[in-house]
């Protein structure tokens, strides 16, 4: 019996698909990264008899990036990021061992079958998918076929049912555009943000932002709000005149009448005219004409026009959108929901569709004529070659959905009812009145068939005050005439919705990136969500975009992203070679960078208008070991210390609180130390401003603490305060902290995990001997005698945290609540020193494993 191995884009897909396909009889098992499941059954695969395991990544599986040494932002000079630099691909999330996992149910399949999202993503990571799986599934015999692509746009029975039956080919091409676009960003965005972060950080002190990033889509994007904010800077607002006449049909009512010319700018013209007007006693209808209008119902859904009205009208940023979107999908109720496709495929099953929502009281009435009387084919829209259009696939209720995911749900279900309903029709009557040799106009409209408006109220006709009845000459009196002055006003912020038209318009991302744009420039501070969801730049938003424009104005705008992308899509059509765009693209690229950075004090004229040199920001904090003076510490992103004698500055860790430590000294630097807290539930530690930049030995790297220090005599190092192997990583080593007093913890250098212990104890010391058991430092620790909960009254202990009896009710393991995930910079995984092993230079070299030890206490703490 064969053995085929599938494979979904998230767990929760693949428990959904292998549900159908199963038809429920299935087995499910936790894989051995504990975040996907393999759900087993038997059925038939291509006439045969075959076991089935269906699985999931989690997303990408890899992921680009340069190799390790090119990740210095110190030792390596970014115009190299564009050739120079190798890059590889790495595991996404390293901690989920996706590769392993994948290897580990590929092993002795005979072929597999991909369940990926159907777009260019997903064929990208079909691709990462096979390259892990390949290499340990049973070689084919002769020509014998083992890869299939399913092609699917829903998860309902049908689709899915529909997909195994007529199985395909993963889409090299496709997936070769994403690597491109991946290498392009990576390379273009690392190069220009590494040299404007570097260049601008160590000038000023406010800029407020922990990266001055650039993105060849984020730069444009950003730029279309800078271009909005400039025209309201500069706009001048003009004083108009309008004429507005009265006239009344009879006795107790009365008709604004619109002046043909709508308005004049010069007021003695203006004046005139009411002159002229104000003569006439009587309006005369010159013309009455009556034409029977449609109101179009809208093109069915995509992906950018969901995003836009959920901007708009639901107040939904496009990323918080986008998730509740992909959140309804994977649990069956919506269609795909990234696609530009607004066209639907002539064999949808459009009828089926809606009698899923016959039952809803919302739109029962509506759903159930149109199933009656017989729907409307939907307009003619474009058809992108990709899904079809956002359609609601199952019924729901408020309940089920609650709060945002209703909302969106039933937006998409309103326009889906309203894609199949009649367009609304109406009746405009135009009366052309003239009063003098002055012409007015006024316009009434009536609903004569409702249409879609019926589901979608917000595009019905305005109800309006019924026009009189009158023919051609009728005279009726005016009941006032007079003249109004306004002024011309600017244009508002872009709203969401204004961008991502902006920036489908110009080329600038796809459907599914559009969202992560938007969010980045709100991330990096250069722009701030106003009400009504408007985007208002920043003053470094500003002077950014400001700068592109006096340096290289093609950095910022459209054009050269648009030209990249459509490059990009000839390579997923297989038109274009994907070396060659690549070549071409970076060679373009790095021209702009090399006369950018010659140019940047063009941009550095602009900066130094709105921001403080570094001299000028931040308060006295600690002394600098070179000069003895004091540092000055400045809070802005990203949080530093500066020393404006030496002219140095010093990176701190970040998302946290930074203050003097004792005015206590590194003895290798005599800089004064400072200590680092997420917080009193979080972690804190020590660190030398100097070493915490330039690491002093070399089993060191950048960014590490005193608690990470080998320093083999220094009170405040591993060696000195180091206790013992994390419980939960495999590298980290619980440190004391020596600050926490009387609320006693050691806390994990590398991960969050925190230790609380010996509460209200008077003094905790780490004891230069170790645990014969385990190898961890002993700890002495002494109570105070009212609250000592040793037995017999002592008030002094020595012993082993972990295999103590006496210490083992005194001991709670609890997670670090960080005010970010990423609460430190930069770091990667780093081999740090076990239980015991090598924790101090005196320590053992072999030292005993544990029995399973890890295993023990961390189910005893949990």
């Amino acid at each position: 019996m064969k053995t085929v191995l599938m494979v979904a884009e998230k767990p929760s897909l693949a428990q959904s698909i292998a549900k159908i396909l199963s038809r429920g009889n299935m087995s499910s098992r936790k894989g051995l990264n504990g975040a996907c499941s393999v759900h087993e059954y038997t059925g038939s695969f291509v006439g045969q008899s075959a076991h089935f395991k269906m699985t999931s990544v989690c997303g990408h599986v890899m992921t680009l990036d340069f190799i390790g040494k090119y990740n210095s932002w110190d030792k390596v000079d970014p115009a190299e990021l564009f050739s120079k630099a190798p890059t590889e691909k790495k595991e996404a999330n390293p901690k989920l061992t996706m590769v392993k996992f994948l290897q580990v149910e590929g092993r002795g399949c005979d072929c597999i079958v991909l369940w990926l999202d159907c777009d260019k993503e997903g064929e990208n990571i079909c691709f990462e998918v096979l390259d892990a799986v390949l290499p340990v599934m049973n070689k084919p015999r002769g020509t014998e076929r083992t890869i299939y692509r399913a092609k699917f746009s829903s998860i309902t029975d049908t689709d899915i049912c529909n997909a195994m039956n007529h199985l395909g080919e993963p889409n090299r091409n496709e997936a070769l555009s994403v690597d491109a676009r991946q290498e392009l960003d990576l390379r273009i965005g690392c190069a220009f943000t590494r040299f404007q972060t570097k260049y601008f950080q160590g000038k000023y002190g406010n800029l407020d932002s922990s990266l001055i990033s650039f993105g060849p889509c984020q730069t444009p994007t950003l730029g279309f709000c800078v271009e909005r904010h400039d025209k309201i800077q500069s706009f001048k607002p003009e004083t108009y005149w309008v004429l507005q006449a009265k006239v009344n049909p009879e006795k107790e009512t009365s008709l604004t009448l619109d002046w043909d010319r709508v308005r004049v700018f010069d007021r003695e013209i203006a004046q005139m005219f009411l002159n002229i007007t104000k003569m006439a006693k009587e309006a005369k209808v010159e013309s009455v004409s009556k034409k029977e209008k449609v109101k179009q119902r809208p093109l069915a859904l995509n992906t950018v026009e969901m995003l836009r009205v959920a901007s708009a009208a639901l107040g939904m940023g496009p990323q918080h959108a986008m998730q509740i979107a992909e959140r309804l999908y994977t649990q069956g109720y919506i269609s795909y929901p990234r696609t530009e496709t607004t066209h639907y495929p002539e064999n949808f099953d459009l009828k089926g569709c809606l009698r899923q929502q016959a039952n809803n009281p919302y739109w029962a009435e509506t759903v159930k004529a149109l199933l009656s009387e017989g729907i409307n084919r939907p307009r003619k829209g474009h058809d992108a070659g990709d899904h079809p259009p956002i359609t609601p696939m199952r019924a729901a209720t408020e309940a089920e959905l609650g709060g945002d995911g209703w909302r969106l749900y039933e937006y998409i279900t309103r326009h889906f009812i309203a894609t199949v309903s009649a367009d609304c029709k109406y009746l405009q009557t135009t009366i052309s009145f003239s009063i003098g040799p002055e012409r007015f106009t006024c316009i009434g409209k009536v609903v004569t068939s409702p249409g879609f408006t019926e589901v979608m109220p917000w595009h019905s006709i305005p109800l309006e005050e019924s026009l009189p009845h009158c023919e051609k000459g009728d005279l009726f009196p005016i009941g006032e005439i007079k003249l109004l002055e306004k002024q011309t006003s600017p244009p508002d912020y872009l709203t969401e919705a204004e961008l991502i038209t902006l920036m489908e318009k110009h080329g600038i991302g796809t459907d599914a990136s559009i969202p992560v744009h938007i969010n980045n420039i709100c991330q990096r501070n250069y722009v701030t969500v106003e009400s009504g969801r408007r985007l208002k730049p920043t003053n470094l938003g500003i002077v950014l975009v400001h700068g592109y424009y006096k340096i290289d104005a093609e950095l910022v705008l459209p054009t050269i992203r648009s030209a990249v992308e459509k490059q990009l899509n000839l390579i997923a059509l297989g038109k274009a070679n994907y070396h060659q765009v690549l070549e071409h693209t970076l060679d373009i690229f790095k021209r702009k960078f090399h006369y950018f950075v010659d140019s940047i004090a063009g941009m550095d004229e602009l900066m130094e208008v709105s921001f403080s040199p570094l001299a000028a920001t931040g308060k006295p904090l600690s002394r600098c070991g070179k000069c003895h003076r004091f540092m000055k510490y400045i809070q802005a992103k990203p949080s530093r210390l500066h020393c404006s004698h030496c002219d140095d500055t010093y990176s701190l860790p970040q998302n946290g609180t930074i203050k003097l430590y004792k005015e206590l000294r590194c003895p290798l630097d005599d800089f004064e130390l400072v200590l680092w807290s997420s917080g009193s539930r979080g972690k804190s530690y020590p660190l030398c401003p100097y070493c915490y930049n330039h690491p002093p030995f070399r089993d060191m790297k950048k960014g590490m603490g005193c608690n990470e220090c080998t320093h083999p005599t220094c009170q405040h190092s591993l060696s000195m305060l180091g206790i013992g192997q994390c419980v939960e990583c495999e590298n980290g080593v619980l440190v004391l902290d020596s600050t926490s007093g009387p609320k006693w913890k050691m806390a994990c250098n590398k991960c969050n995990v925190v230790v609380h212990f010996f509460e209200n104890a008077h003094k905790v010391r780490v004891s230069p001997e170790t645990c014969d058991l385990c190898d961890a430092a002993l700890v002495d620790v002494d109570f105070n005698k009212a609250k000592s909960p040793l037995p017999g009254d002592e008030t002094q202990h020595s012993g082993c945290v972990f295999c103590d009896p006496v210490f083992q009710d005194l001991v709670e393991l609890k997670h670090a609540a960080m005010r970010h995930p990423m609460h430190r910079g930069g770091q990667g995984k780093r081999q740090g020193r076990g239980r015991g092993k090598g924790r101090r230079p005196g320590g053992r070299l072999n030292p005993k494993k544990p029995k399973d030890k890890m295993a023990a206490l961390a189910a005893y703490f949990v």
